[in-house]
């Protein structure tokens, strides 16, 4: 485990609006309780004994529309947990339906922070399934255990929103609902533990995918901070200028609710949540409005969110609250409700929860469907009753609870008539209001939370070590290795590594296996990875560390062997393979390459030597206006790849994200698809077997030409360059 036997922990929440103090809870779709959870877990479990750090990462965003604080790279919220910012996609604010497309540079940024930090954590958790995408490609990486939480789910998702008559093409232009449901099931297939807050997510939500049987869960319902939603009869505690705040707090929201209604002195009927048509708002409007003895009897508060201008809220929200306020003009609700603009989740949300059980009220959450319903167990923590849906977590909650009364969302009738029941009747609102004071405390307490998930997670830690030890040979994982090598070797594989004499192939392989704690290997090859690694075994060559495979069109990690997917974002970009086979068609001096030797991001082709053919080429693509990268060698095979792809930029690219220094690469090749490789910043070597066409870089600075051929050459160089000596020298702990 991590030093000491003490974990280290790294959550992921990459949505961005994430701070540890005033929290913007219902700013939007991605403002929801769930913040909340994720920071206050990390501040728990960095508590623990058994807890050396917690880092939880988001994405870093300066936006000039939102606080100084989300810009920040490193908050500190204590000594052993911190919020880690990344950024990527630009640094303006998205919704996490948008960031898809630059996860991978996500990811490669947390193998730079991680290799900086040098610390590996123990395992890698993931909110969400942007998060949960995130996290399963570090886990893949560096080999540690992956620990998933959804919160809310695709497919439950999907399910109603066409129950609602919304159009799938719809739901996938807003949403990229189908990309969101196949990454979760991607998830499930990966995952080690999947934590969930109920029994209910395990069998009717993920209980709905095709993976759902492959990860183990837990159920671990989260906790509450019992010090701060405190039942509303006990003393405000604290020193006088905490005193003083908190009196402050309570007057000003009490002024702020009065200004609203006839008869202040009402119950208060009391919702906070975001303005989400599954919030079900609605449902309650309509309950109250058009229940005039349940308006005789109580006030109703909607706190819907954060809002400034609705005309420039995003189209979910603006609906809502639109609806909301006409609902309000329909059932003429003046006097008797409250809207408020904005509330501060850190001092004002407890006191509203208090304020209302003071006033004999309820505490009403309307879902269609609900997770989990943390808002309930804060407002049963300090004594005021609830009602709530019938879906999902609130079944558990009022199972444990007994702190009120659990209707069907659907049925406004059946709402107003569960509210009015508790506030008329003393007896019930007291039974009510004090079984969830002293029964959140018996089951919903963040310690408990805490100390159940280090359990859980070092359970898993260790029947993960288990697996990995019993291996025949167990090798550090490839991001474990990578972490702490300073010096890399990536050679050509045929007429470079291999073709020469065989002893000499022998001799340098055994001199990579005996060094390999201080140096990497890799090979950049034409070849497809699968073709790589079956002539590489049948040389009897070690399997390489890194295989850069397709003419630098792939980057490919092992043992066993998966494509780098930040190298395929990063290539991806402008790559028009049609165009490129469409506009090349009417050349009659290059023919394509047989079928299975094309790949995704490569085009190959034959072309013998010919006068001005290669600038045919050239003005064919560039007249088209297309970006590419064009390789020509051995006066035979043409190549066209993506502008950001070759073996040269794949070797900056593996630099980049491993930290690297390309002094510290040496790379050796023979022919013109090496010659990008081989110049510029690494160290090159060129084998004494060398085609005529890389002759002009013989008085390049910081390229070797071997006197030897093959094998024999790169020793000659590796000699040269006193590679493992330099190695060794800067052999990293």
């Amino acid at each position: 485990m991590a030093s000491n036997d003490k974990l280290y922990i790294q959550m992921f929440s990459i949505h961005g609006l994430v701070r540890h103090k005033n929290m913007e809870l219902g700013y939007d779709a991605d403002t929801g309780g769930q913040i909340k959870y994720v920071v206050e877990l990390c501040k728990k479990l960095s508590a623990l004994d058994h807890v050396r750090q917690v880092d939880l990462f988001t994405r870093l965003i300066q936006d000039k529309s939102f606080s100084d604080d989300y810009g920040r790279k490193i908050e500190m919220i204590n000594d052993n947990c911190r919020i880690v910012r990344i950024q990527c996609g630009g640094k303006k604010y998205m919704r996490k339906e948008l960031l898809w497309p630059f996860l991978d540079e996500f990811v490669d940024k947390t193998i730079k922070f991680i290799r900086r930090e040098k610390s590996i954590p123990d395992l890698f958790h993931g909110h969400y399934p942007d998060a949960g995408y995130v996290a399963r490609e570090l886990a893949r990486f560096f080999g540690i255990p992956f620990v998933y939480t959804g919160h809310s789910l695709g497919r439950s998702k999907k399910a109603r929103l066409l129950d609602e008559g919304v159009d799938v093409e719809e739901m996938n232009r807003k949403l990229k609902i189908d990309h969101r449901i196949d990454m979760e099931e991607t998830i499930l297939k990966s995952a080690d533990l999947v934590i969930t807050s109920t029994r209910q997510e395990i069998q009717e939500q993920y209980g709905l995918y095709r993976n759902r049987t492959l990860p183990r869960y837990t159920v671990i319902p989260p906790g509450i901070g019992i010090q701060r939603f405190y039942p509303f009869y006990h003393e405000i505690e604290g020193d006088d200028p905490e005193k003083e705040q908190a009196l402050f707090t309570r007057a000003s929201l009490t002024r702020e609710l009065e200004r609203f209604f006839q008869h202040p002195d009402k119950p208060l009927i009391l919702v906070l949540c975001r303005p989400d048509k599954r919030k079900n708002i609605q449902g309650l409007l309509k309950a109250f409005g058009e229940d005039n003895d349940l308006q005789a009897m109580a006030n109703l508060a909607v706190f819907a969110g954060i809002r400034k201008d609705i005309s420039q809220m995003p189209d979910n929200e603006r609906d809502v609250l639109t609806r909301m306020l006409l609902l309000m003009d329909k059932y003429n609700l003046y006097g008797k409700m409250a809207i408020p603009k904005k509330h501060d989740f850190e001092h004002e949300v407890p006191e509203l929860y208090r304020i209302a059980a003071r006033k004999r009220g309820v505490f009403v959450n309307p879902a269609l469907t609900e997770p989990f319903g943390l808002t309930l167990l804060e407002a049963l923590a300090c004594g005021l009753p609830v009602v709530a849906t019938h879906d999902g977590g609130p079944k558990d909650i009022m199972n444990n609870c007994r702190g009120g009364l659990l209707v069907d969302p659907t049925d406004s009738v059946q709402i107003a008539q569960a509210v009015r029941k508790i506030i008329a009747d003393p007896e019930k609102w007291d039974e009510f209001s004090k079984n969830g004071i002293l029964n959140t405390r018996k089951f919903y307490t963040w310690k408990s939370h805490a100390t159940t998930y280090v359990q859980e997670i070092q359970t898993l830690y260790r029947e993960h070590e288990k697996t990995r030890m019993d291996e025949p040979e167990p090798r550090p994982n490839i991001g474990q290795r990578l972490k702490n090598l300073a010096y890399m070797l990536i050679t050509d594989i045929d007429d470079t590594l291999l073709g020469g004499d065989t002893k000499a192939l022998a001799e340098l392989t055994y001199l990579l296996e005996k060094n390999r704690s201080v140096l990497g290997f890799g090979v950049a090859t034409g070849r497809k990875m699968e073709s790589a690694l079956g002539v590489l075994k049948a040389s009897n060559v070690p399997e390489p560390d890194i295989i850069i495979s397709g003419v630098g069109s792939e980057i490919s990690y092992g043992t066993p062997f998966y494509h780098d997917k930040g190298w395929q974002t990063h290539i991806s970009k402008n790559w028009r393979p049609d165009l490129i086979k469409a506009r090349l068609a009417d050349l009659d001096f290059i023919q394509p390459q047989e079928p299975d030797l094309q790949e995704r991001f490569k085009l190959s082709y034959y072309m013998d030597p010919g006068k001005d053919r290669l600038a045919k080429v050239h003005h064919v693509l560039t007249k088209n206006r297309i970006q590419y990268t064009l390789i020509y060698s051995q006066n035979r095979y043409l190549d066209i790849l993506p502008y950001r792809a070759s073996k040269g930029k794949a070797v900056r690219y593996l630099s980049y994200k491993w930290e690297i220094p390309l002094k510290n690469f040496l790379v050796c090749g023979d022919s013109g698809n090496d010659e990008e490789m081989l110049k510029g910043e690494p160290l090159g070597l060129v084998v004494g077997n060398f085609c005529p066409e890389l002759a002009h870089l013989k008085n390049a600075r910081k390229i070797y030409f071997a006197k030897e051929t093959h094998a024999a050459g790169m020793m000659e160089g590796i000699r040269h360059y006193q590679l493992i000596e330099k190695a060794k020298e800067t052999r990293k702990p």
